[in-house]
């Protein structure tokens, strides 16, 4: 009778240890290192990004991450430690890197490969892996190995991942950082981001949302990378930084849909006849060839030298937006310096560059803006000499 009761005790508490992803829980969520989770070596299921029940180990040590941004996550919430392998993003030596997760971890490019990047995985390399992972989350699964198949050949649960972004899918990156925090029992360190997040945006739209848009100047942000470098006739309609200060983006047309303005290269005739006040380049143009960059053609395009922006020197850098996909420190980085270039009086307790790595140090634990700034000539977020 003693055993029954104590049986179905443990049985109901085991019970309790089931979580679902989107934050909901319905075990323990003291998070960031719960003893109990730790000592019991319990398993909880989620509910993945392609609405998979998964069932994995709670607070693994050992785990990879597949696919653009996911290494990020794991890294915002402090678990990059239980990385025991990379894919050959983190490997390569490129002549830039724009990745504030990379220059804060530069361990790992020496930790083994189990893959390609972009979430083509080697499942060989995988298996000979040691320390076994014991998860693989898995950002963008349309792209490279399929995750269930991936799943199938390594016996390894594989826990897909919405990446989302800061406008239209921001509950999705949320998301994707509440599921990854209840496998790595950081559900508190989740929490203090996303609300880190949700404040700096705030912040953002406090300062602008009351100028009137005839006393706002206009302005345009080019050579947006997109699945790689671009000229300056690359822009995003819907640029975050942007939004979030309400800015006068001449490329915005409301209206539009979702798909179209998520990114548009724009005829150099309509840059001329749009003319904008302020123009932003974001940086990763430069890993364009030289005279292909942005920055070469505000330099020596004669449509682009009568602009009236590059006529009065009012060309700006920009920290890159999109670096194995968006890279969310940056965009809120990139933010507050546009807030100041663009309303000085609204972001006079603002120094760029500082923020800047404010942002870095609560997100990765490393004030990393200067080494992005030397790795860009340092042309980021100042004044863009021409």
């Amino acid at each position: 009778m003693k055993y029954s009761v104590v049986l179905t005790v443990f049985l109901v508490f085991l019970g309790t240890l089931r979580c679902y992803a989107g934050g909901s829980a319905a075990g323990s969520a003291e998070g960031d290192g719960d003893p109990r989770a730790i000592e019991l070596g319990t398993r909880i299921t989620v509910v993945d990004g392609l609405g998979h029940e998964i069932s994995v180990p709670r607070n693994p040590r050992a785990v990879i991450c597949s696919g653009a941004g996911a290494l990020r996550l794991l890294s915002y919430l402090g678990a990059q430690d239980r990385v025991v392998a990379v894919d050959d993003m983190e490997g390569r030596r490129p002549r830039f890197d724009a990745r504030p997760y990379a220059f804060a971890n530069p361990q790992f490019a020496a930790l083994p490969l189990f893959g390609e990047f972009r979430g083509h995985d080697n499942p060989e390399l995988i298996a000979a892996l040691d320390p076994q992972p014991q998860v693989i989350f898995k950002t963008f699964s349309v792209m490279g190995t399929d995750p269930r198949e991936l799943e199938r050949q390594t016996g390894i649960p594989v826990v897909v991942l919405n990446y989302g972004d800061l406008s239209s899918y921001r509950q999705d990156f949320y998301g994707a950082l509440r599921t990854v925090a209840l496998v790595m029992d950081r559900q508190r360190r989740a929490e203090e981001v996303i609300a880190f997040f949700e404040a700096a945006i705030a912040d953002l739209d406090g300062r602008t949302a009351d100028i009137p848009r005839e006393e706002k100047k206009s302005c345009y942000i080019g050579g947006i990378a997109y699945r790689g470098p671009h000229g300056f006739q690359s822009t995003e309609p819907t640029y975050p930084p942007f939004m979030f200060v309400n800015a006068d983006n001449v490329a915005y047309e409301p209206g539009k849909s979702l798909a179209e303005l998520e990114h548009a290269d724009v005829a150099k005739e309509q840059i001329v006849v749009w003319d904008p006040d302020v123009l932003f380049v974001d940086v990763s143009t430069l890993q364009s060839d030289p005279q292909a960059s942005a920055v070469y053609e505000l330099q020596n395009d004669p449509a682009y030298t009568g602009l009236t922006a590059v006529r009065a020197g009012e060309v700006y850098g920009v920290l890159p937006y999109n670096w194995y996909t968006s890279n969310y420190g940056s965009i809120l980085a990139d933010a507050y310096f546009v807030g100041k270039v663009l309303y000085p009086d609204r972001f006079q307790d603002i120094q760029p560059s500082v923020k800047a790595d404010e942002i870095y140090d609560f997100l990765l634990g490393e004030a990393v803006f200067q080494q992005l700034n030397q790795a860009f000539q340092g042309m980021v977020l100042r004044k863009i000499p021409l």
